[in-house]
């Protein structure tokens, strides 16, 4: 069922059944998804199970229900004549695909399915033919699909059981190449298919790991993939379509990122953006041929921080490139012919996807988002320099200019580390208010100034400061602060925790006394920890999707990125790591916990299973404390039908207005409040 606005899910929630006026059989008993006792589906709602979660108060979804209906605009691509953008946005529950044929024009819906789908390609010279991924019920196992909007229809091109992932198509429009488990269930290797005929695959990588194809070579004949073993170990290859060897690009010695690569435009070298030669991801020209230097010349050594994507224009003589600096996108051209190196002025926020006219060379689109400011698609015109935007997505309604701004500070933690971090107050404050830290995943994740309706819920509504800190381990900040955290060094980044409480302590206008903590993911590990190892410092935790015991995470996440993840987190099968995991796993320690506890899971997570929440949750339960479950049957890692999404935020607002906003000395925004 699909619901248009929260005000009909509270009804749904609220509502009181009338008596029949004669016996009616019962009902057959809905079997349970959960090994939580007491857990039951939600009236009207059968995919959303909850245990000791009240039911929402109306005057609650009133103040909250325009700020979710906020929308957004993803790019995905962008036709040859630079007249098509194709994005994703939401009308109904889901991300579906919409075309934009002009500046601020119509978004016209191009798929119509229950399943969200974010990631999708052109077809080159044909902008009617698209290929796109989608899963189901969001266990990450995605298919490759084809449409022809010519007649609506869509077709299944993969095997339907195996995961897909990293579409690229040639830009000759030959060929197309995706990343696929279906050799063995484990290993990714890639794919390429003729888009003629594109069900009749052959595999171009057979190893061991996880292969992704990064881009076609001009001609079609050559394919660089990169062998992704962690956030700091991976490899770029190129692959010789006819002959079918591959030949290893980056250094056999060392390691580093390859966080992009392009090829130049005659075909014979490769722009990477990798950390292999410095602190940041810096881009570099390799050649194919030959041997490279073993200290290749940095092109964007006047820009310390991280590159993260490439474009190569058509004619070859530009490659944009968007660069993290802080947090805060910026757009970057290179001339690849005299290597000149000049910044684009855009509006400041975060940037997301990077795309150029497939045959056009004076315009090239990006998505961003602000505080003030959903994902949007931007697109700007070379020559000029001038900003088009193209999307303009909906905020419910509301005023964008009423929302919080944030304010980037960093604080000291312990072994020299300086934590950065965006803190948002509520306009108008009076005396101090409480605050929420809300933890990013990854755990090579990073909080950016990005538009976030939750925040600003929490910020604007009711009344509550909120912290984003990017502890160690956060990505953005160079590769040796992000590897602060490998292995058994997690136990040391702990202390971040701590110093974020300290901050909040230091100043004046946050109440140290009322804090909650919230993550998902990785945060959901961090909000965890913080709930047992801070047990006096915290009121309230919310955890979405998050690690309860590193150990038995390790065992039970998909085989096919088990490996990825030990790389990252130390390998559980060796002791002396096995004896840190288990100290530093909430899971062991849940009888230090003080503060209210409220977990959401997606029981299709392929990533951080629902044994890792239902573990703790009924851990907590056995101490006698009283903890809140959200379980959704139809969701994966993190909640993304609107429906499901809209009351997971909602509730997870008013437990955080219970614990942190209920009767305290001293009036507060929001003091009093229930």
């Amino acid at each position: 069922m699909t619901f248009a606005s929260l005000p009909l899910l509270v009804t749904l929630l609220t509502a009181q059944t009338p008596a029949p006026t004669k016996p009616a059989p019962a009902p057959a008993a809905a079997k349970s998804p959960s090994a939580v006792a007491g857990i039951a589906p939600l009236p009207g709602l059968p995919n959303l199970w909850a245990s000791g979660v009240p039911a929402v108060p109306p005057a609650l979804s009133q103040r909250v229900q325009q700020y979710l209906e906020s929308r957004s605009a993803q790019l995905l691509d962008v036709s040859d004549d630079g007249q098509q953008v194709l994005i994703a946005t939401r009308f109904a529950d889901v991300n579906q695909l919409h075309l934009v044929e002009m500046p601020l024009g119509a978004r016209t819906q191009l798929t119509f399915t229950k399943e969200p789908i974010n990631r999708a390609r052109f077809l080159p010279g044909n902008p009617r033919v698209i290929f796109y991924l989608q899963d189901k019920g969001g266990g990450e196992f995605f298919q490759v699909l084809k449409l022809d909007r010519g007649t609506g229809r869509s077709e299944l091109l993969t095997d339907g059981k195996s995961r897909h992932q990293d579409l690229v198509v040639s830009k000759d429009g030959r060929w197309l190449a995706y990343a696929g488990t279906g050799r063995n269930g484990k290993d990714t290797d890639v794919y390429i298919a003729p888009t003629a005929d594109p069900r009749q695959a052959k595999r171009v990588t057979e190893a061991e790991g996880s292969w992704s194809p990064e881009d076609f070579s001009r001609d079609g004949s050559k394919l660089l993939v990169r062998q992704y073993r962690a956030a700091d170990d991976a490899d770029l290859s190129v692959v010789d379509l006819k002959t079918n060897t591959r030949t290893q690009l980056t250094p056999k010695e060392g390691k580093g990122s390859v966080g992009a690569a392009v090829f130049t435009h005659d075909g014979q070298g490769v722009y990477l953006a990798t950390d292999r030669y410095s602190d940041f991801a810096e881009v570099y020209r390799l050649p194919l041929t030959g041997t490279p230097p073993a200290t290749p010349a940095s092109l964007t050594k006047s820009v310390r921080w991280n590159v993260e994507r490439l474009e190569l224009s058509s004619d070859g003589r530009k490659l944009a490139m968007t660069v993290n600096e802080e947090g805060y996108g910026r757009l970057y051209l290179l001339d690849a012919r005299t290597q000149a190196l000049s910044a684009v002025e855009t509006p400041k926020g975060a940037m997301g996807g990077l795309r150029f006219a497939g045959k056009r060379s004076d315009r090239v689109a990006f998505s961003l988002t602000s505080a003030r400011v959903p994902l949007d698609v931007f697109m700007v015109d070379l020559p000029t320099k001038k900003t088009t935007r193209w999307t303009r997505s909906e905020v419910g309604g509301l005023d964008p200019e009423t929302f919080v701004e944030p304010e980037l500070v960093r604080y000291p933690s312990t072994d020299g580390v300086t934590v950065p971090a965006f803190l948002y107050r509520p306009k108008n404050a009076k005396g101090k208010v409480p605050v929420v830290v809300v933890f990013h995943g990854g755990p090579e994740g990073q909080s950016v100034p990005s538009f976030s309706s939750q925040t600003q819920l929490m910020a604007t509504e009711l009344g509550l400061a909120v912290l984003l800190p990017n502890v160690r381990g956060s990505e953005g900040y160079g590769k040796a602060y992000r590897a602060m955290d490998d292995g058994v060094k997690r136990e040391r980044s702990l202390a971040d925790i701590g110093a974020t409480l300290d901050f909040i302590a230091s100043r004046p206008e946050l109440d140290a006394s009322r804090v909650g903590v919230y993550g998902g993911s990785y945060g959901g590990y961090l909000t965890l920890a913080t709930a047992t190892f801070f047990p006096e410092r915290i009121k309230a935790a919310v955890d979405v999707v998050g690690i309860s015991s590193l150990p038995s995470f390790l065992r039970n996440t998909q085989a096919y990125r088990r490996d990825l993840r030990r790389a990252e987190y130390g390998d559980e099968r060796d002791p002396a790591v096995l004896q840190v995991q288990e100290r530093i796993s909430p899971l062991g320690s849940v009888g230090r916990i003080q503060a209210a506890l409220f977990v959401q899971q997606g029981a299709n997570d392929p990533r951080v299973p629902q044994s890792e929440a239902e573990q703790v949750v009924q851990a907590v339960t056995r101490k006698g404390s009283d903890v809140w479950y959200l379980l959704a049957t139809d969701e994966g890692h993190g909640f993304q039908k609107k429906s499901n999404r809209d009351l997971a935020q909602t509730t997870a607002l008013m437990f955080f207005e219970k614990h942190l906003l209920g009767p305290v000395s001293g009036q507060g925004p929001g003091a009093g409040g229930k």
